[in-house]
């Protein structure tokens, strides 16, 4: 019987049924990965969607935390003697007092807040300018203070009532046509005497008072004339509570305290407590021509007494007077508002002139510590810490220079 014929296996055959098989594997596999990764678009459009997301969560935090600021310049009384506006006088009539004061009008520059006191009434030219003791002052003075970036400032003091209702009408009226300015402590009706003064800046509402202790036993014509804080010191308070209701920050002027004296008096002491606890937030107050210590009550800086911004006074006392500044912050989150007051700091100036007393005092100027040296003020660095050690006397937490 015929023996059957073994067909041989062609290798190539032999590959195909290997492969086919493998191929099958490696298709299944592709396949399911296919499926479970996201096409091609789609993974080109993720990052568009992804930085979207990033700019809508972005925005939603800020909306949710937002941080405005407002910087503040303070100084002391504009004390305008004879010698003062008679060596700013030209032969034209004009005055030039910023020969005088460019060194700090420069400095208070970058502030959004510049604060001053009008120590003398600016009864202007009309009423006839007069020195001490029955003072009244050129407006020019003023307006110079005005361009140079002051635009709080008070007229609340002792010497306020010097001309009488005239010279305070004058002032009034001089006042009232300065735009983006708020002058408080004197009034030419009852409504202004009510009224709550009060500006935004940068997003911060700001209120301001002013009020004096006496004016040198000269009595005012109409109640509303001088805001007077003896016997009226709850009708004070009253108005600041008000003030604070419609506004994030409350300054307060005062003028006050012991003349000529670096103390601070009772009176001082105790007024200020109250008024914090009414709802000031910062306190600067003149007068006593020197200047007297800084303090922090329960998180609010007050300056008892800034000294003199410029006069024709002969003391080193009188001649040293305090500049200061600091920050306000106010941040909005979650439907909550804090204010906080930091940043505080505090330098002195001082004036120099030539001519003695009783004559008229002429090239007056008044210069920055951090620009002196011991040619124009001997021994002006020993100086310089007196007087330093006066403003940290009450209270060490406070910034020396940095304006």
């Amino acid at each position: 019987m015929p023996t059957k014929r073994r067909r041989k296996v062609r290798p190539l055959r032999m590959a195909m049924v290997i492969a086919v098989p493998v191929l099958l594997v490696i298709g299944l596999i592709f396949g399911v990965r296919a499926l479970l990764s996201p096409k091609k678009e789609d993974t080109a459009d993720q990052p568009e969607e992804t930085t979207e997301e990033k700019d809508k969560q972005e925005e939603t935090k800020e909306e949710e935390k937002k941080e405005q600021k407002v910087t503040v310049f303070l100084t002391g009384d504009g004390l305008i003697h004879e010698s003062v506006y008679m060596d700013a006088w030209n032969e034209d009539g004009s005055f030039n007092f910023d020969k005088q004061l460019h060194r700090i009008a420069e400095i208070a520059e970058p502030y959004d807040l510049q604060y001053y006191n009008q120590e003398t009434i600016l009864g202007g030219t009309e009423l006839g300018l007069s020195g001490y003791p029955v003072f009244n002052s050129p407006k020019e003075f003023g307006q110079y203070m005005v361009d140079s970036g002051f635009n709080l400032v008070s007229t609340a003091n002792n010497h306020c009532l010097d001309m009488g209702f005239a010279g305070v009408s004058n002032s009034r009226e001089f006042w009232n046509s300065q735009k983006n300015v708020l002058m408080q402590g004197t009034n030419t009706s009852q409504e202004e005497y009510d009224a709550i003064a009060s500006m935004e800046v940068n997003g911060i509402k700001i209120a301001f008072v002013s009020y004096c202790e006496h004016t040198n036993g000269i009595y005012p014509e109409y109640d509303y004339e001088v805001n007077y804080f003896p016997g009226y010191e709850e009708a004070v308070l009253d108005k600041i509570r008000r003030a604070k209701e419609t506004n994030d920050v409350v300054i307060a002027a005062m003028h006050w305290g012991t003349e000529y004296s670096h103390g601070v008096n009772e009176t001082q002491t105790w007024l200020a407590q109250e008024m914090v606890k009414a709802g000031a937030d910062i306190i600067v107050g003149n007068h006593p021509h020197v200047i007297q210590p800084f303090q922090w009550i329960d998180g609010k800086p007050v300056f008892y007494a800034m000294g003199n911004l410029i006069s024709s006074q002969l003391d080193n006392d009188n001649l040293i007077g305090m500049m200061a500044g600091l920050d306000i912050t106010k941040t909005e989150e979650n439907g909550e508002t804090v204010i906080k007051i930091d940043h505080v700091r505090a330098d002195l100036h001082y004036t120099i002139m030539e001519g003695v007393y009783p004559d008229l005092r002429y090239n007056i100027e008044v210069i920055p510590f951090s620009q002196l040296n011991d040619e124009i003020l001997p021994g002006y660095q020993e100086i310089y810490k007196t007087y330093t050690d006066i403003i940290k006397s009450l209270d060490s937490n406070i910034e020396i220079g940095g304006l």
